[in-house]
């Protein structure tokens, strides 16, 4: 087990205890979803090589995919220059966003609209089906 600590330290958290996290798919590049993590969330993503995050709305921790079952295994985590933010490669186990898209990423900015440009893999019903 890794231990964080040292690593943790030299990050530059803002007024809130957070730092962004970019998620990028370790094979094909693609920008998956920016997440929050505190402290403890880039400890657990370090040890456990499952990306964890801070959630802003619920003020709770959650590791990517404990409902969907949708998770991100770790291959990287790499910081900024200004050491607040990061960028984690991902091995993402299906569909990253909650809506069902392999990326959170997906309307562009097509003339005056948001436009969607990649399909549903799996529709949100079945997502989060218990």
């Amino acid at each position: 087990m890794v231990d964080a600590s040292k690593l943790i330290s030299a990050l530059r958290f803002d007024e809130n205890g957070l730092v962004p996290a970019v998620v990028q798919d370790a094979d094909t590049h693609q920008v998956l979803m920016l997440g929050f993590m505190n402290s403890d969330a880039v400890r657990r993503t370090l040890q456990e090589n499952r990306v964890c995050f801070w959630s802003r709305s619920r003020q709770k921790f959650w590791m990517k995919g404990e409902t969907s079952g949708m998770t991100l295994a770790v291959k990287t985590v790499s910081v900024n220059c200004e050491m607040n933010s990061l960028l984690v490669t991902a091995i993402p186990a299906g569909p990253t966003c909650h809506t069902g898209h392999t990326s959170c990423y997906y309307r562009q900015a097509i003339g005056v609209e948001w436009t969607e440009t990649q399909p549903v893999i799996i529709s949100a019903d079945d997502l989060y089906k218990k």
